[in-house]
């Protein structure tokens, strides 16, 4: 399994992921453009001492990363009516793609994927114009979820 970030903008967000893709031995894609240089301060502090444990290949636009990974399932999150994180069931080789902080996936990335999967949030906002409820959950908050979630499913199937 790995996690891709579409043009991620906060560096804390990236070095929190790259610290839980380090825990679980996951590589970390990152589609560019960055919101940041990859020796912003904060996007080292978030990762602490682990980054030596984080196996990272930067591409330079979804086109070049689509192609480097066409053998293998590209699984996007969303919080745009997917199927629910609990009913998809994961490959070892599966690619987690996640989003931009500030904006998700567009809609021409979602339809390049082979699954979209929605992460359940019993306080979701039902409407745009509702100030009750939340709109999204943070990127690296999702990411833990969903890795947590696949490696728990596949853990579970090896027998681990």
């Amino acid at each position: 399994m790995e996690i891709a970030l579409f043009e991620p903008r906060i560096p804390q967000n990236t070095g929190n992921i790259a610290r839980t893709c380090a825990a679980f031995n996951i590589p970390l894609n990152l589609i560019e453009p960055l919101g940041f240089k990859l020796e912003d301060k904060y996007l080292k502090r978030a990762g602490l001492d682990y980054w030596p444990l984080v196996t990272f290949e930067r591409y330079k636009n979804f086109e070049k990363f689509s192609e480097s990974n066409s053998t293998k399932r590209i699984i996007s999150f969303s919080k745009k009516n997917g199927i629910y994180l609990n009913d998809f069931k994961f490959n070892e080789d599966d690619i987690l793609l996640f989003g931009r902080e500030d904006s998700g996936l567009p809609d021409h990335i979602i339809e390049k994927s082979n699954f979209l999967i929605s992460i359940f949030m019993p306080n979701k906002q039902k409407e745009t114009n509702h100030k009750k409820g939340v709109r999204s959950l943070n990127l690296s908050v999702a990411c833990g979820i969903a890795i947590y979630e696949a490696n728990k499913q596949l853990n579970f199937k090896n027998g681990n």
